[in-house]
């Protein structure tokens, strides 16, 4: 079951804090939406949220061109000019992303954020969304 966005507020801090050069961090369903956030307004949280989603369907696609894949994304890690974007799986249709700065420690935050996962994966999970005929889509 998904926690409520407050619930999740202070794991978010939590991780921000832990890593400086932190910006923002979102959590979001793989359909988009965003479920909570910090360091950032929810208008760019909701932002993140939808590219995101793209981000992670087209991982997945590539993902089946391996040999062995089996079109789960792990984890996606951006470096761009001003610093890096990250996103990881984070439960049944959850992520994690996550935008910090240049100066960042890459290893510390994907050690963060796989930490977090882990200990709190299964209560980031989000079930499908009913349908208006309540089924799941």
């Amino acid at each position: 079951m998904m926690q409520k966005r407050a619930d999740l507020d202070w794991i978010l801090k939590d991780l921000a804090d832990g890593v400086p050069q932190t910006r923002h961090v979102v959590v979001l369903s793989a359909d988009g939406l965003c479920i909570a956030q910090h360091g950032c307004d929810v208008d760019t949280a909701d932002r993140i949220a939808a590219a995101c989603a793209g981000l992670q369907s087209l991982s997945a696609a590539i993902a089946l061109e391996l040999p062995n894949g089996d079109g789960q994304m792990r984890l996606v890690v951006i470096e761009m000019d001003g610093g890096f974007f990250y996103l990881m799986a984070a439960g049944t249709g959850a992520y994690l992303a996550v935008l910090a700065d240049e100066g960042v420690d890459a290893g510390l935050m994907g050690q963060r954020m796989r930490d977090l996962v882990a200990r709190i994966g299964e209560h980031l999970s989000s079930p499908p969304r009913a349908t208006a005929a309540g089924r799941g889509t």
